[in-house]
């Protein structure tokens, strides 16, 4: 087990490259399954995700090359050797999954031990199999195998939850299925647009990605293509924290600025702007003097709460109570999506922060407070950032332990913000 250790009262400040966002990468990974020929993925982060996701598509046959210096992986599926995923692959990450709907619409079947990932709620599958079942697979959830099989027939379909894996899923084993199908309440988050239009570089033919109803026109087969994952503006809105709980300036090199939209007023309920220019691809944030909460009309106390998107992204909960810890005024968060999510804000109290957890589901925040350094450890991704992002606002020294976790989701994080100005090293 490695972990981190940092001295707290550093500013954040500088340029950084924004990585390829994670949850676009693991799902076009997955598709490139769906073909026999080479699919070429660029701007692909170097974090253990990825790299789980890699070793699980060689065991059903996929040879991948990967330039980590480069940012590509290059993945060529000729035959699908084996339609069943190893036990301990699929307790490595929980986007394992993401193979079932290319292995049902390649081969007609698949088979998976139920996925990992953090522990962060429940996380029910159940839209998956109601979308296959809709398309004419059998399915069979088992407690030790997910199995599904069969051809797959265009239809017409009403999610019962804008769920983001279900709706990969589901449009990867529609792409090849006989005839129309139509989605409908699907989630509609960047990521979802960035493996649509993989998907039709590679001969699909997709129609509104993006949205909350996907038309699908099934083909034949597919080729393959060149695709650019997207950037991740969840990486981005930590970094941007990090900068303004320790007075710092930074400008983002390498975005997309389309998601920055969602992004920008929760951000601005605590102070924090920031200028994107779209033709540089850049972001740039200049600290205020001070952080001040924006209060409601009326002077009534703000409200944020995260959702499917374009509501405020859940992965971002976690860093927003850090910034809040550090901005002067009274903020409730309603966490919606996962019913563990806020528990590491005991961690926060520990440190000084002035929060009341008022169930799983929501907390109120009361800042300024000065954060004190100490010893905790990385419940799950987000949760770890977190941490993190408080350990460098806070004075004295902290130890961040399971530094594992965090790397399934940010790339060289130590390395970064050193280079931003932070006193962190990895140990």
């Amino acid at each position: 087990m490695s972990f981190y250790s940092i001295q707290g009262g550093r500013t954040v400040s500088g340029t950084h490259a924004v990585s390829g966002n994670k949850n676009a990468a693991l799902p076009m990974i997955a598709a490139a399954l769906l073909t026999s020929e080479k699919v070429t993925i660029s701007n692909v982060p170097d974090i253990t995700d990825v790299s789980a996701m890699l070793d699980a598509a060689k065991t059903f046959g996929a040879k991948v090359a990967r330039d980590v210096a480069a940012g590509t992986v290059a993945i060529e599926t000729p035959k699908i050797g084996t339609a069943r995923i190893p036990a301990e692959l699929a307790a490595r990450i929980r986007t394992s999954v993401l193979f079932a709907g290319p292995l049902l619409a390649r081969v007609g079947r698949a088979s998976l031990p139920p996925p990992g990932g953090d522990a962060i709620g429940h996380r029910r599958l159940d839209t998956h199999f109601a979308g296959f079942r809709a398309l004419g697979a059998k399915t069979v959830a088992g407690r030790k195998a997910l199995r599904f099989r069969g051809e797959l027939k265009g239809a017409k379909m009403l999610l019962d939850e804008a769920s983001v894996t279900a709706t990969e899923n589901i449009l990867m084993a529609a792409v090849l299925a006989k005839g129309r199908t139509e989605i409908y309440n699907a989630a509609s988050e960047p990521h979802i647009a960035d493996l649509a239009t993989m998907l039709n570089a590679m001969g699909a033919k997709i129609e509104g990605a993006g949205t909350n109803l996907i038309r699908v026109e099934g083909v034949e087969a597919l080729h393959g293509c060149r695709a650019r994952v997207g950037c991740d503006y969840i990486e981005a809105g930590s970094y941007i924290a990090a900068a303004a709980v320790t007075g710092g300036e930074l400008t983002l090199t390498g975005i997309d600025p389309e998601p920055f939209a969602v992004l920008e007023g929760a951000f601005r309920r605590f102070g924090v702007t920031w200028t994107i220019s779209a033709a540089e691809r850049t972001l740039k944030y200049v600290p205020r003097k001070r952080l001040r909460m924006r209060y409601d009309l009326g002077d009534a106390i703000p409200s944020v709460a995260d959702g499917t998107w374009p509501a405020f992204p859940s992965d971002l909960i976690s860093v927003l109570i850090v910034l809040a810890t550090q901005t002067r005024g009274t903020c409730l968060f309603f966490e919606k999506m996962f019913e563990s999510r806020l528990y590491f804000v005991d961690n926060l109290r520990q440190m000084g922060a002035k929060i009341v957890q008022c169930d799983p589901h929501r907390v109120v925040v009361t800042g300024p407070s000065q954060l004190y350094g100490g010893r905790f450890s990385s419940p799950d991704i987000r949760a770890g950032i977190a941490l993190v992002i408080a350990a460098l606002a806070a004075k004295g020294a902290s130890t961040i332990l399971n530094a594992e976790v965090i790397d399934r989701g940010y790339e060289s994080v130590d390395e970064s913000l050193r280079r931003l100005g932070a006193a962190i090293e990895r140990r």
